[in-house]
């Protein structure tokens, strides 16, 4: 893979060779004049899964901008993060490569530590994503791009920060995955300083990227990279929605119940060592995605009053699945039934999410594509509708969607899909990998010695263990998920030879009673 100094260093190189004849040239109409680069404005929502949007079938959630965006945009069905948890996926959009290669190393949330007592000694996981990877941000940045951060980082401490992986400005992205004060300042970010006492942070994060919009030169195009810690816990109340989602929470229970005969619907089920939520029913989680859907409003506004609306690339997704699966009997606070699990999981309730893409000049826009596509995809995707050539010598798993943006029914992929989380979670998710293709999917889980085979079309919900009456398929995907990994180097789990049973997995907590 190219060095991230060596790139640097030929981007300036090229830069002065490409400036040298316009500045012998004795008049500026002897040139053709260049087209105008368009703006990117990427959106990351943290633990928003497949189903956290009314676009995406919620009923009790509601997302009127994003709703109305996705009918002038593209909308993937089948929409994929590069990880089951945060830190990866992040690595993977800002790198365009599977976050698990050796030259990356994060298998894993930043900051999460290996269990000694677990049946499966887990591989390591960096503290950072290293310095030597060319990030989407500096390519852009080596083209002329003015590049913002704003909101949640997570990929490294100090030294590792936003403004050291090529963005010129850093509003709140520092090491912490969850917002330490809270979403109410005072926020005790030391890359955000506090507002007024009581103001909402994605409000706070919105505002800063507007300010950088409307200061933005038109002829210089710009990368914001929006990146909300909404709706990643603690779970607070927006408090200028809450009473909307308590009063409308009865109503839908209520709604529920009568359709179920008069009889309480269930709320959870039971995933292997967790529980997952299967009903979407939390005011305050509800609260949260449409103050967070305000203000996708709002950024979209300020594009539009800026003149820079339709030459913006717009792309809206999250890093992971929803938080459903945990150790409680409640679950988590949010669902992605029918899909399995949520966060933390390789089932597809970890691991697909919300993707809609916006690029004012494509063919496509208005309709709903149906191809598997996931964060690795983003770099090369960035790059070509900027009209740049990836960085000379970079590895790049994902591949342009370019082409789905414009009409076409397929991708050439030329790398499998691969979600490897070879570590324990607080989720109770155990050391598994996953793969898919076309519409097979196959989770190797190295805890329980066990293969999950699926077909996708028939069984979205991945009810239905396939590996025992299709081991030839089965045989055929482990083969070619175990190749793929061994190819980028992935750290893999191996056995503890001082595994004490149950020491590394219990029954889920119950839940504190309120006094």
């Amino acid at each position: 893979m190219i060095q991230r100094r060596t790139f640097l260093k030929n981007a300036s190189l090229m830069a002065a060779a490409a400036a040298a004849p316009r500045a012998l040239a004795h008049c500026g109409s002897c040139e053709p004049k260049p087209a105008k680069k368009p703006n990117i404005l990427f959106v990351l929502v943290d633990d928003w899964g497949w189903k956290d949007a009314s676009c995406y079938g919620s009923e009790f959630y509601e997302t009127p901008n994003l709703d109305k965006f996705a009918k002038e945009a593209v909308r993937f069905t089948d929409g994929y993060a590069g990880h089951p948890v945060c830190s990866p996926t992040r690595a993977a959009i800002m790198t365009g490569n599977n976050p698990v290669r050796k030259e990356i190393n994060l298998p894993d949330w930043i900051g999460a530590r290996r269990d000694p007592r677990a049946k499966i000694l887990v591989p390591p996981n960096e503290d950072q994503l290293a310095l030597a990877q060319v990030t989407v941000a500096e390519a852009l940045k080596a083209a002329g791009y003015s590049t913002w951060f704003c909101g949640k980082w997570h990929l490294g401490d100090k030294g590792f920060f936003p403004e050291d992986q090529g963005f010129d400005v850093n509003h709140g992205g520092h090491h912490k995955g969850s917002p330490p004060g809270g979403y109410y300042s005072p926020y005790n970010n030391p890359k955000l300083p506090s507002g007024p006492k009581g103001e909402y942070l994605p409000d706070r994060l919105t505002d800063e990227t507007i300010k950088l919009i409307k200061a933005q030169p038109k002829d210089k195009p710009f990368l914001a990279y929006h990146s909300f810690y909404t709706v990643h816990t603690p779970i607070q109340a927006c408090k200028r929605h809450i009473k909307k989602f308590e009063a409308k929470r009865t109503k839908y229970i209520a709604e529920l119940t009568a359709k179920n005969g008069g009889k309480a619907p269930a709320k959870t089920k039971r995933e292997i060592f967790g529980t997952t939520r299967v009903v979407q029913d939390n005011a305050a989680f509800a609260s949260m995605v449409y103050a967070m859907d305000e203000n996708l409003g709002r950024l979209f506004k300020a594009l539009k009053d800026a003149g820079q609306y339709d030459n913006t690339i717009i792309y809206i997704t999250g890093d992971n699945g929803t938080l459903a699966t945990t150790g409680r009997n409640s679950g988590g606070p949010s669902s992605a039934y029918p899909l399995r699990a949520g966060k933390g999981w390789c089932f597809e309730g970890g691991i697909r999410v919300p993707v809609i893409i916006r690029d004012p000049r494509a063919k496509a826009n208005g309709t709903v594509c149906e191809v598997p596509v996931y964060a690795e995809d983003y770099y090369p995707t960035i790059m070509a509708q900027a009209g740049l050539k990836n960085p000379k010598g970079q590895c790049l798993d994902g591949v342009s969607l370019a082409g789905l943006l414009d009409g076409k029914k397929a991708l050439d992929r030329t790398e499998p899909m691969v979600w490897h989380y070879p570590r324990y979670h607080g989720s109770l998710h155990v050391p598994s990998s996953a793969i898919r293709e076309g519409d097979w999917k196959l989770v190797d889980n190295y805890h329980l010695g066990k293969q999950f085979l699926f077909n996708l079309k028939d069984d979205i919900g991945e009810t239905k263990n396939l590996a025992k009456t299709n081991p030839k398929k089965a045989a055929e995907l482990h083969k070619t998920l175990h190749d793929y990994l061994k190819k980028i180097g992935a750290g893999m789990p191996t056995k503890n030879p001082d595994f004490k049973p149950g020491a590394d997995t219990k029954k889920p907590k119950k839940d504190k009673k309120k006094k």
